[in-house]
């Protein structure tokens, strides 16, 4: 698998919710003009006692099938369940969890995680390869930023989202 065929992950800080929003708007913006391709997002805060939020924009539309739960799937892999408050990982979110664990090694996932402090705010990126110099140029707010490729194939990932859907 070449690197543009692969999938990436994106994980950028914030001092508060409204930067990292404004960051994600500058995102959604590009995908609606065509200079950023398939993607999903989430904006996530980490309380002062290490508890993440997920404040997810349900109504933006993506390319492909399960673009809309990646950045959920994510979530559920990069923090362990003790730490997430609103967010939950179930279902068709799960089944993706676990694919996309597998294209990370636990300390990638780790050092992820951590990326974000108790008492900032984060935006997640979960795309295609293709997209990821698109996107780390929009995301122009964030006091820091890193990306991991995954070992995921974005085919294998619809894939995975259509057993799970036709199992429920």
């Amino acid at each position: 698998m070449s690197k543009s065929d692969g999938t990436f992950i994106l994980v950028a800080t914030y001092p508060d919710e409204a930067a990292a929003r404004a960051d994600y708007q500058v995102v959604k913006q590009a995908h609606a003009q065509g200079l950023v391709g398939s993607y999903d997002a989430a904006v996530i805060t980490k309380d002062r006692n290490g508890k993440i939020h997920e404040n997810k924009d349900e109504t933006s539309t993506r390319h492909g099938a399960w673009w809309g739960v990646a950045a959920g799937a994510a979530v559920g892999v990069l923090f362990p369940p003790s730490l997430l408050g609103a967010a939950a990982v179930g279902g068709v979110i799960g089944g993706v969890s676990g694919h996309l664990a597998k294209g990370m090694s636990r300390s990638e996932a780790k050092e992820l995680g951590d990326f974000i402090d108790p008492g900032q705010a984060g935006l997640l990126v979960v795309g295609e390869s293709k997209v990821q110099e698109a996107i780390a140029k929009a995301v122009t707010r964030a006091e820091k930023q890193t990306a991991k490729e995954l070992d995921v194939d974005p085919k294998d990932v619809d894939k995975i989202m259509r057993e799970t859907i036709s199992d429920i």
